[in-house]
């Protein structure tokens, strides 16, 4: 089967995912007013259709506005179209009512990431570790956006100990040679001397995603 839009032969995942959506769909057609609209908005969110993503919340937080869940979700496709605005203003809801939700405090912490605030990116990724200790992947991240020092024992991780290489080349170098983890710290740096600095943010996330993809 093809993508009807890009004419593209589509994944097993993909070919699930559509039916899924259309399952619910369906679901949702015959009953409004039911729950199941989270659940199809999420899906909506992990095919790309953000915008149908967020009026799908949207509405159903209309009839349900105390389902944290949907409300979580709806920040989320708001962070897939990058307004990071009213992504920050639907997690500060949720939050005013659960200070402890663990996921929100991490999507918060990429929130401000993404918009170069990294003290308030910390302040949340310390929080969701404190809450859930055995989260590896926010005291790692913990560490990169501190950027307190070299990473690891590496020649180019030494190099890091002072600012002399913390430069956009040096950054682009590392990340051009795989050094994901080196080249976050770069970034984070330039971010900490200059929250403004679009492109160190651009690459600073390239930097994660280079990351976690070697992570696998």
């Amino acid at each position: 089967m093809t993508d009807e839009t890009t004419g593209a032969a589509m994944s097993p995942q993909d070919l699930a995912l559509a039916a899924a959506i259309r399952r619910y769909e369906e679901r949702l057609s015959k009953d409004p007013a039911s729950l199941g609209f989270a659940l199809l908005a999420d899906l909506y969110r992990k095919a790309g259709r953000v915008d149908e993503a967020v009026a799908t919340s949207r509405e159903g937080l209309g009839r349900h506005p105390h389902y944290a869940t949907a409300r979580l979700i709806l920040a989320k496709a708001l962070v897939g179209r990058q307004d990071f605005t009213e992504a920050l203003s639907e997690i500060d809801t949720i939050l005013r009512v659960n200070p402890k939700d663990v996921q929100c405090h991490r999507l918060a912490a990429e929130v401000y990431r993404r918009l170069g605030r990294l003290d308030d990116a910390v302040q949340h990724l310390e929080r969701a570790a404190t809450l859930d200790p055995a989260d590896r992947e926010s005291h790692t991240l913990l560490g990169l956006l501190r950027a307190e020092g070299p990473v690891g024992d590496s020649g180019v991780a030494r190099l890091l100990a002072d600012d002399t290489f913390v430069t956009d080349a040096f950054g682009t170098l590392c990340l051009d040679q795989g050094l994901a983890e080196e080249a976050s710290v770069v970034f984070t740096r330039l971010l900490r001397k200059d929250p403004d600095n679009a492109g160190a943010r651009e690459r600073l996330e390239a930097a994660l995603r280079a990351r976690s993809r070697r992570k696998g």
